[in-house]
């Protein structure tokens, strides 16, 4: 054993994988995530990085420390993200917090359909607002929505996707 296998800590691969996205409760980490809980804290906090973990909602993610003027130390870039993904996500915040917010619901995950997505921006769309080609483009802002980590396709079928929205948009 080298010198360099030696300092590998036990908790070194979820630490690789909170820097690389989100771990789930399902992920084979998750257990050294919360046995290494203060470990992996110390460690990312040496890079101006903070551990985010939501128990309850089986999720955790990292978070870059801002000073008082808000700056970072600049290890991860912002992202821009257009008008219209932004909508979209603002429209899904809205649908979690409306089902997190009915307590006859016996599920704990908010699934939605692209229908149901399409049928929420139509209300929240402005007059004048060129509804024809945000419809068209529609199936662009999902996928970007997909690709940042706020929905997850769960199933496909006759040209109906459903996707689950995950909680991690409300952080």
């Amino acid at each position: 054993m080298n010198s360099t296998e030696q300092k590998i800590k036990p908790y070194s691969k979820a630490i690789v994988k909170l820097l690389k996205g989100v771990i789930e409760r399902n992920s084979n980490d998750w257990e050294d995530l919360i046995l290494y809980q203060n470990e992996i804290q110390e460690y990312i906090s040496q890079i101006g990085l903070e551990l985010i973990l939501k128990k309850d909602d089986g999720f955790a993610f990292v978070k870059q420390f801002e000073d008082n003027e808000g700056k970072t130390l600049g290890l991860v870039t912002r992202r821009q993200i257009g008008f219209e993904t932004s909508i979209v996500l603002v429209v899904l915040r809205q649908s979690l917090e409306e089902f997190d917010s009915n307590p006859t619901q016996l599920a704990t995950e908010k699934y939605i359909t692209d229908s149901e997505i399409k049928d929420e921006l139509e209300l929240f769309l402005q007059e004048g607002y060129n509804k024809l080609k945000f419809q068209k483009d529609l199936e662009s802002y999902i996928k970007k929505t997909v690709e940042l980590g706020y929905l997850k396709e769960i199933s496909k079928k006759d040209n109906e996707t459903k996707y689950q929205i995950h909680r991690i948009i409300k952080e």
